[in-house]
């Protein structure tokens, strides 16, 4: 898992639209990684996120969500719960292989967390844990939010 201080890794990943996002971007960016769409634990944190949405904004944070299902999966998932941000996925592989959110307990459980980047591409948050309760740290990318000051 990455660390804050660290560089981002470069991310190419494809919204429910097909579209590319690249990361790190031009924009401070907070990244969910959910467990998956069928998970209870994760589909609260989104909500959470929802409702930090306006003060995250404000801050110059845009938020997306990756999940490991495919581009129709994800898409079908985003429409029926009207999820507010965009949702990635990747063609081949997860994107949290990408960012080192490898599976856990014998390949046997994914793992989800967060990572916060800035617009300069510097890990300022990474949160990530086995089970999807400990995944969503909202009081450290809080924090994280406020140690970066103004947007940049």
């Amino acid at each position: 898992m990455l660390e804050a201080g660290s560089p981002a890794p470069q991310l190419v990943l494809e919204d429910t639209d097909g579209q590319t996002v690249q990361l790190p971007g031009h924009h401070a960016v907070l990244l969910y990684f959910m467990r998956s769409t069928t998970c209870p634990v994760c589909r609260r944190h989104v909500r959470s996120l929802a409702a930090d949405a306006a003060a995250l904004e404000a801050a110059g944070v845009r938020i997306l969500i990756a999940v490991p299902e495919d581009r129709a999966t994800a898409a079908a998932w985003r429409a029926e719960q009207e999820i507010p941000f965009p949702v990635l996925t990747t063609p081949r592989g997860t994107p949290h292989e990408r960012a080192g959110l490898n599976r856990a307990v014998f390949g046997a459980l994914q793992r989800s967390g967060s990572i916060l980047v800035d617009a300069r591409g510097v890990v300022r948050h990474a949160h990530s844990a086995t089970l999807p309760t400990g995944s969503y740290d909202r009081a450290g990318i809080a924090a994280a939010v406020a140690a970066r000051g103004a947007p940049a």
